[in-house]
């Protein structure tokens, strides 16, 4: 591999242009008057692969288009699919980016703009990894597959349209995925993401009166629907932090030993934690440290309630919701928790007071810590970052590895370049440069160690 890296260095100048170049372009897909420049950063993608001299389309969906790219086939060797996404988040509030959103610049090491490590930086090193392949020796030792969406942060719908289509798992048949839209476990500690969390989100909403009433007049004769909210919630979890839906726990998978001793070797304290976030103490399920709540267990969250009035008006309100998550662990099905819970507040539903729910879901997922994938990615990044990667999980949910695992039949390696203080949806989003080219390093090193 020492030409590799040779060309890796000489190049280093290179990439950090083409990935300004990148991400001056405003993909922001939740921003009907920028999809003309979604659609610009999905030509940009797809001129590179280009210009690699790589077959390259750009697929049409319900909304932006996906780019798809793919490397020749190597007999006896995987097919590798590399997703990623060229789209951004919008970038308000505006006046507390210290440098515009869109005109990359460096400090301190980073490189600062509205993209840079979700997902543009991280998605460019797999490119970049590949051209390297190919500029020095001309071809990849293992088939890779890109496909690069542009709707990633709305939802992903046109990309897991295409992927219930016969073509669209044909055309993507792969052996392992791989993603890099994660972190690290921490500055100077690469991690390989092996768990994440599903989900259950539900939308609440409450009826009670035909309109609002004086609550003088008619307080303590009728229900208030804000009161039935707040009564029909609370009921959820108990005080040691377990969720109350009869059946919720009936298929959660424990931990491991092996897992709960790798999460306590790991360079974490609760002190530093609460430093961080600002706050003077933690809560949670009783019986489990702090990291095995955020990652492997099963938690309940209020996101808002809305309702009445925020002025010094005495009025029942006729109506209020609120939107509440479960995040479930592997094993735990979402239409049977959404099942269970909507039995358990309609069957708690005060009089006076009907209630409507809609929920969506997305199941948790493992990847074995003894796949030959995971470890092929461990000595890939250990050559990439010069230091062992750690094994984690992730608290959140990422639904595009649920669906590769269901419509593809394949597992994701979940590879994350950046960290967790990369400003990731809020102003002033960076990427630190010596990670974006220890990543290109670590991808360029993967695709050896998977062929092998």
């Amino acid at each position: 591999m020492d030409d590799i890296d040779s060309y890796l260095s000489a190049q280093a100048g290179q990439f950090e242009d083409d990935l300004c170049e990148l991400l001056r372009i405003p993909s922001i897909s939740a921003d009907t008057a920028r999809h003309a420049d979604v659609r610009q950063a999905a030509q940009w993608v797809a001129d590179q692969f280009r210009s690699l001299g790589l077959p390259t389309e750009t697929i049409e969906t319900s909304g932006q288009p996906l780019v798809y790219a793919e490397t020749p086939k190597v007999p006896g060797r995987p097919t590798v699919l590399v997703y990623g996404h060229y789209d951004v988040q919008p970038v308000e509030p505006l006046d507390e980016w210290i440098s515009p959103p869109f005109e990359p610049t460096k400090r301190s090491g980073n490189i600062y703009a509205r993209g840079a490590t979700d997902d543009k930086g991280q998605m460019l090193t797999h490119l970049l990894a590949a051209r390297a392949w190919l500029k020095t020796r001309g071809k990849l030792p293992v088939q890779l597959k890109f496909v690069i969406e542009g709707e990633e942060e709305v939802g992903s719908d046109g990309l897991y349209g295409y992927l219930e289509s016969a073509a669209a798992k044909e055309k993507l048949a792969c052996d392992v995925a791989v993603i890099s839209d994660t972190s690290q476990f921490g500055p100077g500690q690469p991690a390989i993401t092996y768990g994440l969390r599903g989900i259950a989100f539900f939308w609440l909403k409450a009826s009670g009166p035909r309109q609002d009433l004086h609550s003088g007049t008619f307080g303590g004769a009728v229900t208030n629907p804000i009161n039935a909210i707040c009564r029909l919630l609370a009921p959820l979890i108990d005080e040691r932090g377990r969720i109350q839906v009869p059946g919720f726990y009936d298929d959660v998978a424990p931990l491991s030993d092996r897992e709960r001793q790798q999460f306590a070797a790991l360079p974490f304290t609760d002190a530093a934690f609460m430093k961080q976030i600002g706050v003077s103490g933690l809560k949670g399920e009783e019986g489990y440290t702090t990291l095995e709540r955020r990652w492997a267990r099963p938690t309940f969250d209020v996101h808002g309630i809305w309702g009445g009035q925020q002025v010094s008006k005495t009025a029942i309100p006729a109506k209020a919701g609120a939107n509440f998550s479960f995040r479930l662990v592997p094993n735990q099905d979402p239409s049977k928790v959404i099942a269970a819970t909507r039995e358990f507040l309609t069957t708690r539903c005060p009089p006076g007071i009907e209630i409507e729910l809609t929920a969506r879901g997305a199941p948790g997922v493992v990847v074995p810590l003894d796949s030959p994938y995971v470890a092929a990615a461990s000595r890939a990044i250990e050559r990439g970052f010069g230091k062992r990667p750690v094994f984690i999980r992730e608290g959140g949910s990422i639904p595009i590895v649920t669906n590769f695992r269901q419509q593809l039949g394949v597992d994701t390696l979940l590879l994350g370049w950046g960290l967790d203080d990369d400003n990731t949806h809020s102003p002033n989003e960076k990427f630190c440069l010596a990670d974006f080219h220890r990543g290109i390093k670590a991808s360029a090193h993967l695709w050896q160690e998977l062929a092998n």
